[in-house]
């Protein structure tokens, strides 16, 4: 069988690449989605990522992007007490936003 889609993407500096709109369609996956990298003596495949998800969560953050993507007017800013809340909880995590990703990263 020859080749039925190729389409290239470009790794940056820190390993992240962005996957073709095609690519993701081709493989039913959006925003959220897992994809998963199979390396062989043939080379890399990539395939859709389902086991071991939670079917819950992911039928909430499926209808999570739908409504925000066909009502994006409805997104609106924290409070300012939730961003307190949020901020005091936070306030002992040191994040760099510099640093290389580690570990498996959900896309």
């Amino acid at each position: 069988m020859g080749v039925e889609l190729e389409k290239i993407s470009t790794i940056t500096a820190k390993g992240q690449t962005t996957i073709p709109k095609a690519v993701r369609q081709a493989l039913g996956v959006d925003f959220g989605g897992r994809i998963a990298f199979h390396v062989g003596d043939d080379g890399v495949t990539l395939s859709r990522a389902d086991a071991g998800d939670d079917p819950a969560i992911d039928a909430f953050l499926g209808f999570l992007a739908k409504d925000i993507k066909q009502h994006p007017q409805k997104i609106k800013a924290l409070s300012p007490d939730l961003a307190k809340r949020i901020a005091t909880l936070t306030d002992s995590i040191s994040v760099n936003l510099d640093d290389e990703i580690d570990g498996d990263v959900a896309l």
